[in-house]
């Protein structure tokens, strides 16, 4: 039995989502004690070698689209950051103006976000141009 094209691309996408987060996790953490970062600093180093992975992760194994695309990057960028404005107005959103504590906080965005992300990614920033109208 094999998988529906779209369920191949979901798993896919979370496997890749998987390796960005544990990326981003040890690169910031690298950057904080071995270069002497800030923690913004760290974490922004951090988020953009998740970028890195994310993208030529979904771009060559979920989506199966060739990397050098300026465009394609573009609106994965664009994705990603919206993603990012998402992550954080529902942190927001939960751990302030709710008073929930933070791991009930993060429960909206580890359910919302990737569906977001993936959605936007497999319609917008790698869709077939042979497929779009």
């Amino acid at each position: 039995m094999t998988l529906p094209p779209v369920a191949r691309q979901l798993a896919v996408f979370v496997a890749v989502g998987l390796a960005a987060t544990a990326c981003n996790y040890v690169v910031a953490l690298a950057a904080q004690r071995m270069l002497g970062a800030g923690p913004l600093v760290a974490g922004f180093i951090g988020y953009l070698s998740a970028v890195a992975i994310s993208y030529l992760g979904n771009s060559l194994i979920t989506f199966r689209r060739p990397p050098l695309h300026g465009p394609q990057f573009v609106r994965f960028m664009v994705i990603s950051l919206a993603g990012l404005g998402l992550n954080l107005g529902l942190v927001f959103l939960g751990a302030h103006l709710w008073r929930w504590p933070l791991w009930q906080a993060l429960i909206p965005v580890v359910l919302l976000v990737p569906l977001a992300t993936f959605t936007l990614s497999k319609l917008w920033a790698f869709r077939d141009p042979a497929g779009a109208a």
